[in-house]
């Protein structure tokens, strides 16, 4: 029985608040009225750090190499479902989850008839490429600006005249992931390095000016050293320590108005399991397209098809994965409160989503690094689910 106390069962789920109220708590902050949600104080400026891969229970086990990070943890949220870059960003810039803005997963089907006769092809939100993260650009088809139609809380905050700037990697200016993500030129400031993210917010805070600023730094690597050497790995928690002296070193140059909060996208287990369904007896018998991640798989089945299907899923994964119908999905409010008719056709007809430190691979279809990466998020689990919120004011 591949069972776990440290699952989040979706009916647990609303005693977290989530990465969708950090924005309106920024926003409430800039109103001098800070909510006990997601606590930020009264601020003119604030600095928004997300560290990719920076999850609660790990921080927990490694407290002692980040003691900034430890010691100004102000709240512990949950990222969303599923715990993913792509959704999670998404839901912070939006002030929403993704049963509204639609961004719900790694990949997925962008409509019914794309998983379809001849096409099959699902969007890989992230890179912005057709069905995997080296497929094709789908900018020509999927335009960001209609996959993810709504403006979102950080669009509206800009209209209300509040600056906006990104500390981030130069790749990701005007990728496809990003417009559909943030909605918002801003100011760009490219930086790669922890020393040029320090460097970037100081030089977005350095001007004087009466409307409130906020500025959204990110960096990556965290995230990376989980995938490719597993989270806790000597290289991950010498990347954490990186973090917690970037977390010191901007809060040591906060002006003091200014708040810095630190969060991340979600965190990671290590998968010791891998089932693949490339491989296996009739797990591709009935389904048009499997898209999602190695920890939760959206699987759209032929017409007719879906109950065979579950069957056979279900049989196959038995306690590995929890296998379930779109509509108990949506009433059990996995993609949030409200799901549009649209986002709506865009979840599988199946969600099967890995227990333990299971994944679901697809050794044929996806790329052989992501396939035996050691680390890997998404699911119930609290490693993968609950992220920390990090808070100081300058002094």
């Amino acid at each position: 029985m591949n069972e776990s106390s440290d699952e989040l069962h979706p009916l647990q789920w609303s005693s977290y608040p989530t990465l969708a109220d950090v924005l309106p708590a920024i926003d409430d902050a800039f109103d001098q009225n800070p909510t006990s949600t997601v606590p930020i104080p009264t601020s003119k400026d604030v600095v928004l750090l997300l560290i990719d891969g920076l999850g609660a229970t790990l921080l927990d086990d490694h407290a002692g190499v980040a003691p900034t990070l430890t010691a100004t943890r102000a709240a512990t949220i949950r990222a969303g479902f599923p715990a993913t870059t792509a959704t999670s960003i998404t839901s912070l810039m939006a002030g929403a989850p993704c049963g509204s803005h639609g961004i719900i997963g790694y990949s997925f089907r962008t409509e019914r008839d794309e998983t379809r006769g001849p096409k099959r092809r699902t969007l890989n939100a992230l890179r912005w490429t057709f069905n995997t993260s080296v497929g094709r650009s789908a900018l020509g088809l999927y335009v960001p600006e209609r996959i993810q139609p709504g403006t979102g809380l950080l669009a509206e905050m800009a209209a209300r005249d509040v600056e906006v700037s990104y500390v981030m990697p130069a790749a990701y200016r005007g990728s496809g992931f990003s417009r559909a993500a943030f909605r918002v030129a801003g100011t760009y400031l490219a930086a790669q390095t922890p020393a040029e993210i320090l460097a970037g917010v100081g030089e977005a805070l350095a001007p004087s000016t009466p409307r409130h600023r906020l500025i959204y730094a990110y960096w990556p690597d965290l995230d990376a050293a989980g995938h490719l050497f597993g989270p806790g790995s000597p290289q991950w928690v010498k990347t954490l320590g990186v973090v917690d002296r970037l977390v010191a070193d901007i809060a040591s140059e906060l002006p003091r108005d200014a708040t810095l909060v630190v969060t991340g996208d979600h965190g990671m287990i290590q998968a010791d399991n891998r089932i693949d369904i490339d491989t296996t007896d009739e797990m591709l018998k009935g389904v048009e397209a499997v898209a999602g991640e190695m920890r939760v798989r959206q699987v759209y089945t032929r017409p007719g098809a879906r109950d065979d299907v579950y069957t056979f899923w279900t049989d196959i994964l038995g306690d590995d994965a929890f296998v379930v119908p779109r509509e108990q999905v949506i009433d059990e409010q996995w993609f949030g409160a409200e799901v549009t008719d649209v986002v709506a056709e865009r979840i599988g007809d199946l969600v099967a989503v890995a227990r333990g430190n299971t994944i679901i691979t697809r050794t044929r279809t996806d790329p052989t690094p992501e396939v035996n990466m050691p680390g890997h998020h998404g699911a119930w689990t609290t490693a993968e689910q609950l992220v920390p919120v990090s808070v100081q004011s300058g002094h």
